[in-house]
């Protein structure tokens, strides 16, 4: 448990807590929120010990561990993704080199019945008793689940950390994080560098996790889905409730609306006493009643509405210029690096007005082909052109970090502006909440959801009828997010998105393409029903494993999947097909596991008493010993083949 006892903090003059207390509980999933600034990630710092508060004091329950995932760090390992993965056991590894040097200290010792070695007896129990309670004999396994949930491929866990993006580094970082499996995690930011499907892991795992979370997000749905408790920080105080973000958003607006309806009720009674007092208080038949009732007025304990800060990003982009009805046309569009194909035989046609997505997991090419289509990327396959008259506004993933971090916010958008838009500059920067000192100050200082609205501003600069987005909604926070979503819904042009933020996405877009495994797959509707269509998807998928299953029960399974039922239920029966043929594969794994390790340890058998007599090496043992190696190797593929089967859903 963490205890927050009267904190108060201050940043440059401004105060982000005053005076602040609430409590952690062991088991609490906790979402922080908040508007951009308003000292998320400065809290989970101290709470993290990282950083000192003005006043008041943090209390952790003596023997909780803390893990903190920051939202940006640039991690120095020289180690390959799995050797670091692995460094998240340190207690399991210090524990395994005490029970070796243990081990040999008892093997070296005579003296049985002496009070050291009964002593050395006790600690090597605790030792190992401790170490199978951390997990330390699966950790390998243990890892490997983790990094194939967060996106990573086998082929990965021998590359090198330094071969990976900063986002796939974070991967690791928060890998590890999961795995030390810490009293209280602290996540700053998690989904930001994951993609939709490992979203849906983590939001699994975090659900099973036993030790409390607290975590700033500004997904809105992977709040909901692991959440059951909101502490939002306004105005230097916070609000806390026992429930997920969206239940939070109602009722913190219901609470309101009693305030303000028992407010303006008692400001009418407070004018009608003072109305009384000051017709009667001169009057000498009426003055004791009017002294009684200025004593009331003065004892009267008055209702306050909870303040909220209203500020937030407003904007409507440009009408968009005509152009013809084709706007990007691309056929057996591909990218290569060196050996590496990214994606191929891409065939894409967009027309005036539609609005696409583009998911998939980082890495399998969503912004490459963003890049091809603005121009950015030009030795790529197959031929893509623009349509007649079309004009691109292109917002980058890394669009803040291409920001000159020595200009003022005044000067990033008055370098280039032109014609009758120079005069409306401040107008414009105002609207993403850049007025008064805010617009002299240097990019440099600028906070990452800053620098994400002055990027946006900078597309409304001029007039385009196609917006390329990638990744536009990291660092917003949630009203910012909400906004531009709705300017993006009243928009006339063609948007192409690129977004892991399912909130975001839902309804926004009429087709999802995805990025999988060197290949592009359409689907027709929004991000809702890409979903549910992966699911759909995974079990044909699960169907297709059991291949060894009896006739009838094959197309049971289908009459199940393709029966018509409502949202609701058809996604717990598909959830309970899923775990159905989950249990099959894993006790199939497990019972080729204890198979392989049975003929593993005949064929070590085997081979020490060959080493020892030679004459044992018979025909017939070596053709026993032959068939035991084919045994094992065909259990072996059987083994691999089925964790591939787990690894293509998901598991």
């Amino acid at each position: 448990m963490i205890s927050v006892n009267r904190l108060s903090v201050s940043f440059t003059g401004k105060t982000l807590f005053d005076n602040v207390s609430f409590i952690i509980k062991d088991k609490d999933r906790i979402g922080l929120t908040g508007k951009n600034g308003a000292g998320k990630s400065t809290l989970l710092k101290i709470l993290a010990g990282l950083q000192a508060s003005e006043s008041g004091s943090i209390v952790l329950t003596g023997g909780h561990e803390v893990g903190y995932l920051p939202q940006e760090m640039i991690p120095d390992s020289t180690r390959s993704v799995m050797d670091e993965t692995l460094t998240a056991f340190n207690k399991s590894n210090a524990l395994e080199k005490e029970i070796e040097e243990l081990t040999l200290k008892i093997s070296e010792r005579t003296d049985y019945e002496s009070e050291a070695y009964h002593k050395l007896i006790e600690r090597l129990a605790e030792a190992n008793e401790r170490f199978h309670l951390l997990g330390g004999s699966d950790r390998m396994g243990m890892a490997e689940k983790v990094l194939l949930g967060l996106g990573f491929k086998r082929s990965d866990f021998t590359r090198k950390i330094t071969e990976f993006s900063s986002g796939w580094q974070m991967r690791v970082e928060l890998a590890k994080i999961l795995l030390k499996n810490p009293e209280v995690m602290l996540l700053d930011e998690p989904t930001n560098h994951l993609d939709i499907e490992s979203i849906g892991w983590l939001e699994e795992f975090l659900q099973g996790y036993q030790g409390a979370v607290v975590l700033v997000s500004h997904d809105r749905k992977f709040l909901d889905h692991v959440t059951n408790r909101t502490i939002e920080i306004v105005l230097g105080k916070i609000e806390d409730y026992s429930v997920s973000y969206s239940e939070y958003v109602i009722q913190r607006e219901e609470r309101r609306q009693i305030q303000q309806s028992a407010y303006d009720n008692q400001q009418k009674e407070i004018e009608n006493i003072e109305r009384f007092i000051e017709r009667f208080r001169y009057k000498a038949t009426k003055a004791r009643q009017a002294q009684s009732r200025l004593k009331m007025l003065e004892k009267m304990e008055r209702v306050e509405v909870d303040e909220t800060d209203k500020s937030a990003i407003s904007f409507r982009f440009p009408p968009a210029p005509h152009c013809g009805k084709i706007v990007i046309r691309a056929q057996d569009i591909g990218k290569r690096y060196g050996e590496k194909q990214i994606f191929s035989h891409f065939d894409f046609v967009l027309e005036k007005g539609e609005k696409v997505a583009l998911v998939g997991r980082n890495g399998e090419g969503k912004s490459t082909f963003s890049k091809i289509a603005v121009g950015e990327i030009t030795d790529h396959e197959g031929l893509l052109e623009l349509g007649s008259g079309v004009k691109i506004g292109y917002f980058a993933q890394n669009q803040a970090a291409l920001l000159n971090a020595d200009k003022t916010v005044f000067e990033t958008i008055d370098d280039i502006a032109v014609g009758e838009v120079r005069t409306r500059i401040r107008n414009i920067l105002g609207c993403f909440l850049f007025s008064g000192e805010d617009i002299e100050k240097k990019v440099k200082v600028l906070s990452g959801g800053e620098k994400g609205r002055l990027a946006l501003a900078k597309l409304l600069l001029e007039p385009v009828n196609l917006l390329i987005l990638d990744e536009p909604t990291n660092h917003l926070d949630m009203r910012s997010k909400d906004i531009l979503k709705m300017a993006l819904l009243q928009y006339d042009g063609s948007l192409i998105v690129v977004s892991h933020d399912r909130d975001f996405l839902e309804g926004l877009t009429t087709k999802t393409y995805e990025f999988r495994d060197g290949k592009v797959k359409p689907h027709i509707g929004d991000v809702a029903s890409f979903l549910e269509d992966r699911k759909m998807e995974r079990l044909q998928e699960l169907e297709r494993a059991s291949a060894g299953a009896k006739p009838a029960d094959r197309n049971a399974s289908v009459n199940v999947v393709s029966a018509p039922k409502t949202s609701a239920a058809q996604e717990r029966e598909q959830k309970k097909q899923l775990d159905r043929e989950t249990r099959k594969l894993k006790n199939a794994i497990e019972k080729l596991e204890t198979e392989i390790a049975a003929l593993e340890a005949e064929l070590a058998e085997m081979d020490g008493i060959f080493i020892a007599d030679a004459t044992q090496c018979t025909v017939e043992n070596c053709n026993r010993y032959e068939e035991k190696k084919r045994l094992s190797a065909a259990k072996t593929d059987e083994w691999a083949a089925l964790q591939e089967k787990l690894e293509e859903l998901g598991l």
